[in-house]
């Protein structure tokens, strides 16, 4: 697992009015991969040291409850780009993302006149997707249980001076994670916890199959699951350290003060939490994202408590640039929250966050709401799998589901859900473009069919019963769309 940082430059290339009638700010955002949000604020950042974090919150605003719209890379930074949720880009997975014409926000700053450059990861209209992701989120219906991930280890590299820590490459997937002792040192392992898990017998269906194709439904010693956590904490330190040479690039070329930064990242990183490591999941550490805005005329010091999300980044952007006329968004600015000097007008915004998931390692579309103390994740056509409910007030580990307990709520918040998406719909249209995207595919290949099909990810387990799983395919391909 590699943590990676998207850089994206915002230059003004001519003076024009902003909103404290000064010339135009510059922007730069900074935008991580895998980043759990709870670091940024009390008392997640005291597991480990993360001083140009630090910086932003001093001098800028934290956002304590920012998510991404959907736990995986290449849709949520699909959401962020474009403004909408991901079931109007129907970005379903890592392959299938923002058609290459879309409209970005990017493209309404270089039109009026900005000077913009984008650097690192930018998959947002597809993603260095292998096969074996492709088909395990086209097969994900499919009733067979295959491991899909590789157990998640830990990898000592380098020594106490090593401070860039080597890319394991664009597809090498989540289960390593990979540090130097430099880095290990910015860890408090006093702060370091063992998260509590649910009994496997207890999960809910969708997390236990989540948990079995991510490998880690067998034994772990809570030394293995306090190392791997010490590691993801340390691999965040690493991208703190790049945010750093950003931040000091634009103090030394005296661009510091006329220029708003912002760090965010596509979502974050269960490090073990649940028994699951990675993301893909509507729980706190692979949904919850960090979100720090800092610039001239901004509020410093602030903690944001207001739920907002990655589509609200788009009209923020372009009300900080003062642009208008961009419609069709599902975000709200953020800026009638940050202004110093009450600048933006205060607009009404929803008092929810909406995220979903369509992918693989997970065998229903996922639909999570969050509004007030409560958490609610409904699944597939909202029938076929029970929905979850979480007061996050009482239970921030997320292991006590009331989804029974309050029907009331879980009521009142499902008919908010399908006023906002009509999910069994949306769950429909992903069940059919699964089916035909994987049967075009299966017959690409040909004659080679069985043989790609025994030697992906979850080979291990497919070669028990290659035959048997075949049929599983066949029977389910030839179900009714």
């Amino acid at each position: 697992m590699t943590l990676i940082l998207g850089f994206l430059y915002v230059f003004q290339m001519f003076g024009g009015c902003f909103c404290h009638n000064v010339t135009r700010l510059n922007i730069v955002m900074v935008m991580s991969d895998a980043f759990d949000g709870r670091l940024t604020f009390d008392p997640g950042s005291k597991v480990v040291h993360l001083p140009y974090i630090n910086y932003l919150r001093e001098l800028g605003s934290t956002f304590l409850n920012a998510y991404s719209n959907s736990p995986i890379c290449c849709p949520s930074r699909a959401a962020m780009w474009s403004g909408q949720f991901v079931h109007l880009t129907q970005a379903w997975n890592n392959y299938k993302c923002l058609d290459a014409n879309a409209s970005t926000w990017m493209d309404w700053l270089e039109k009026s006149g900005y000077l913009t450059k984008m650097l690192g990861k930018l998959d947002y209209t597809s993603g260095q997707h292998s096969l074996s992701n492709r088909i395990e989120a086209w097969t994900r219906d499919v009733p067979f249980l295959l491991r899909q991930e590789g157990r998640p280890v830990t990898q000592l590299v380098g020594n106490a001076s090593t401070v860039r820590t080597d890319s394991l490459g664009p597809t090498a997937g989540g289960s390593t994670f990979r540090s130097s002792p430099y880095w290990l040192k910015k860890v408090r392992s006093d702060f370091v916890s063992v998260p509590t898990w649910l009994p496997m017998a207890a999960m809910h269906p969708v997390d236990y199959y989540s948990t079995f194709t991510k490998n880690c439904s067998g034994d772990f010693t809570e030394e293995e699951v306090r190392r791997i956590r010490a590691f993801y904490y340390a691999m965040c330190a690493e991208a703190d350290a790049m945010l750093g040479r950003v931040i000091s690039a634009l103090r030394d070329t005296q661009l510091l003060q006329s220029t708003v930064v912002i760090f965010t990242a596509d979502h974050g990183e269960l490090a073990m939490e649940h028994r699951q490591f990675y993301k893909m999941s509507m729980f706190e550490g692979s949904a919850h994202v960090p979100l720090l805005i800092m610039g001239p005329g901004l509020v410093s010091g602030q903690q944001v408590k207001q739920l907002v999300s990655l589509v609200d980044v788009y009209p923020t952007v372009l009300d900080i640039a003062g642009i208008s006329g961009a419609g069709n968004l599902s975000g709200h600015s953020l800026c009638p929250l940050l202004s110093k000097h009450g600048s933006f007008p205060r607009r009404q915004r929803p008092d929810w966050v909406l995220s979903e998931y369509h992918g693989c390692n997970v065998n229903a579309s996922s639909y999570m709401l969050r509004s007030g103390r409560w958490k609610y994740i409904a699944y597939a056509d909202g029938l076929t799998v029970p929905p979850q409910l979480f007061d996050l007030t009482q239970d921030k580990e997320e292991l006590d589901d009331v989804a029974i307990k309050y029907p009331g709520v879980r009521v009142q918040l499902d008919t908010l859900l399908r006023s906002i998406v009509d999910y069994p719909a949306v769950s429909k249209s992903v069940h059919v473009y699964n089916k035909k995207q994987f049967g075009a595919w299966q017959q690409s290949a040909g004659s080679n069919y069985s043989r790609v099909m025994a030697n992906l990810r979850w080979h291990v387990d497919w070669q028990k019963d290659a035959s048997g799983n075949e049929r599983l395919i066949d029977r389910w391909l030839n179900d009714s769309l």
